[in-house]
């Protein structure tokens, strides 16, 4: 029984197999969010099954971002965000700004840039226990957080 897949037609026959324990259960990664202050305080936080965005506010501004994984700084650069994708968010929002389709049963996450104003801005596969740190300059543009497309945060 796929529960992901199922359509209007097998409603009744789905629901007869989870009442019968005729299932299985698939883990899939998923992405934690902290959203932190410039004294590195926690502001707010979300969850993302397939991908979180950090965008511009402003559409008609560049967001200035600097990365950094597992603490160590990577590169910076001008763009309209970044996107952290789990395999299972590969295929949708990451797959389009450029990234890789990455299988479901692989243990990865992907780090794409979205339009980035820098020649060698490219996507970016880690490890899915690495920490991605994207920094917003207070004097830049103002970002926001996007989990899968649904939930918002602002970044302060």
């Amino acid at each position: 029984l796929m529960l992901a897949w199922m359509n209007r037609e097998a409603v009744e026959e789905t629901l007869k197999a989870i009442e019968e324990c005729e299932y299985s259960v698939e883990g899939r990664l998923a992405l934690e969010v902290d959203v932190r202050d410039a004294d590195g305080a926690v502001v707010g936080g979300t969850w993302a099954l397939n991908e979180v965005s950090i965008e511009k506010a402003e559409q008609s501004r560049v967001l200035d971002v600097v990365l950094a994984i597992d603490g160590r700084p990577l590169t910076s650069f001008g763009c309209d965000g970044v996107l952290a994708a789990t395999p299972t968010g590969s295929t949708a929002y990451a797959f389009s700004a450029g990234g890789p389709v990455v299988w479901p049963d692989v243990e990865a996450l992907l780090v794409v840039p979205s339009n980035a104003h820098a020649l060698f801005a490219r996507p970016l596969v880690t490890s899915p226990d690495s920490v991605l740190s994207v920094a917003v300059p207070a004097d830049g543009n103002r970002a926001r957080i996007s989990a899968d497309g649904r939930r918002a945060v602002d970044v302060p």
